[in-house]
């Protein structure tokens, strides 16, 4: 198995914004169309394929009704 990029702290981030998107009863679909964006934007970012900047996560953060504490501590 290839050795993850990110650190413990990113790869907990993504796991928290998995489980905020369970909470919201929110599919990926659903994020995207949000976000302007397609499914596969999601997938990526809760697989850890792709890098998450702040702005993007406020706007998720906003979607999910989190508070960006929720993400980061």
């Amino acid at each position: 198995m290839p050795k993850s990029i990110y650190s413990k702290e990113y790869k907990r981030v993504v796991d928290r914004l998995k489980k905020a998107r369970d909470e919201a009863k929110l599919k990926q679909t659903e994020v995207a169309k949000k976000l302007s964006r397609p499914q596969s934007y999601i997938s990526k970012i809760e697989r850890g394929e792709r890098r998450i900047d702040i702005t993007e996560l406020k706007k998720i953060a906003d979607i999910y009704k989190k508070s960006l504490d929720y993400f980061v501590k």
